[in-house]
């Protein structure tokens, strides 16, 4: 395990040598300010129309689930781009060449990086989603509820598409590895509104191809899971980014667990198979 964490340890250091960290945070910032801008004039509106309550919560509500929207998007993309040279781009340059001749097994040297860019992920998202939360509550007074529960299913979507980009790199070159994971998530997208769409029409045959979809790429389903959390007294977003006609049970979190387990022995088994 020590040898595991000096991989990760090393992993950061590379990683804000590149000034990864710097750059993540600027464009998280950015998005943070435009949000806190845009909500500033939505709830000086609500109040200058004297809104109902109810009206008031509902919109706050939406806006809530439109800003951790793109907070999920973005940590996802930075999930598949954090780790999509870190294998191939460092056996092309040669430096993977020197770090396994060292007495270390590859499958430390993977994990290493895994828990690495994994760390940086969660600590990107929560200072996404968390700015998204804070910014309600100071300009709105809002508190989303059932945080508990969402936020864990959003970060498992992350580690998903974080493994995916893993297993990628140990066969792929950069651009096909980055192509392919982005592949997934366009794939999920699609197969949960096939999903939905199928749901709400009665049409059985397209419901169970976007359930069958969304098993080969479960993060669509993740995220309609955790919106359906944050949102249970909310109606007419069945057919929207923010809810699901057909709400992801149990099982299909369950297997976005597994499905990152065997992504990441995948990531292990190709890299310690790959000749150097």
């Amino acid at each position: 395990m020590g040898r595991i964490l000096t991989i990760a340890q090393l992993t950061f250091l590379e990683a804000r040598r590149r000034k990864i960290v710097p750059a993540v945070l600027g464009c998280g910032g950015l998005f943070l300010l435009v949000y806190g801008i845009a909500l500033h004039f939505v709830a000086a509106r609500l109040a200058a129309d004297g809104a109902p309550l109810l009206q008031r919560q509902a919109v706050l509500q939406i806006i809530t689930l439109a800003g951790l929207y793109v907070a999920n998007f973005l940590t996802i993309a930075v999930a598949v781009l954090l780790p999509v040279d870190t294998l191939s781009g460092e056996i092309a340059s040669g430096v993977m060449q020197t770090l396994a001749s060292k007495p270390l097994n590859r499958a430390e040297i993977v994990l290493g990086k895994w828990l690495a860019f994994l760390g940086m992920s969660a600590a990107y998202f929560a200072f996404t989603a968390g700015g998204v939360l804070l910014i309600l509550r100071v300009i709105a007074g809002h508190v989303q509820p059932h945080m508990a529960v969402a936020l864990p299913l959003l970060l498992l979507g992350s580690a998903l598409m974080l493994s995916i980009s893993m297993a990628g790199g140990a066969r792929l070159s950069t651009v096909s590895n980055a192509i392919i994971a982005f592949a997934f998530y366009g794939i999920a997208f699609i197969g949960g509104w096939i999903e939905q769409i199928g749901t709400m029409t009665a049409a059985a045959s397209a419901r169970n191809i976007g359930t069958m979809i969304s098993l080969v790429s479960p993060i669509d389903a993740l995220w309609r899971r955790a919106a359906v959390e944050m949102s249970p007294g909310l109606t007419g977003l069945q057919f929207s980014p923010f809810g699901a006609s057909n709400v992801p049970s149990n099982a299909m979190i369950v297997w976005a667990v597994g499905f990152t387990a065997l992504a990441v022995a995948l990531a292990v088994g190709s890299f310690r198979r790959r000749p150097l």
